[in-house]
């Protein structure tokens, strides 16, 4: 049985994942992972590193951050606690929707994740005060592989819900695109 619906974006290759609950008196399990089901979906790596971040103001921006090849990497990105509008950017040289982004909303109340697969910049802001969040991630961090994107590049135009209360120094100094990017080959 199938804990995992399992819903396309208009972006190739970007999927939500939704748990499905089993739920009883005591409250309910949620499968979080299974390599099988993941595999369909996207996710054909093993999983390298797990993150978990604590944001803790309503507002807050972190991203738009990405590893260059070879140590591009699949997330799986879901929501512990709180509420956050969580965006992918494709960044894959050649794809039809090159520099487009989605936005989902992630809570632990809709049981959602967003599948992120290689050559994707990936940020959030939060939408509700304390939020937790948890990265599955096929590749572990490199810092020499490390890059991203400025959240307010206009040339990415992400509609963030709410004004930005707060950004790293780090992320606030992110480069702004420049007109020769043509993108990452994954």
């Amino acid at each position: 049985m199938a804990r995992f619906d399992c819903v396309n974006t208009p972006i190739s290759g970007l999927k939500i994942l939704q748990r499905k609950l089993i739920e009883d008196a005591r409250g309910f399990l949620s499968r979080f992972f299974c390599a099988e089901e993941f595999n369909e979906f996207g996710f054909n790596k093993p999983i390298s590193q797990i993150n978990h971040t604590f944001t803790r103001h309503k507002g807050a921006v972190r991203g738009m951050h990405y590893q260059k090849p070879p140590y591009a990497e699949i997330k799986l990105v879901s929501c512990l606690k709180g509420e956050v509008f969580d965006v992918a950017v494709d960044l894959r040289k050649n794809s039809p929707t090159f520099l487009q982004w989605h936005g989902e909303v992630l809570s632990e109340h809709n049981q959602r994740s967003l599948l992120i697969p290689e050559g994707f910049a990936h940020g959030f802001q939060t939408l509700t005060e304390d939020c937790e969040l948890i990265y599955l991630h096929s590749a572990p961090y490199i810092k020499e592989a490390e890059a991203a994107l400025n959240v307010t590049d206009p040339k990415l135009a992400i509609a963030w819900p709410l004004s930005i209360t707060e950004i790293s120094e780090r992320d606030r100094l992110h480069p702004m695109i420049k007109l020769d990017f043509e993108g990452i080959v994954v």
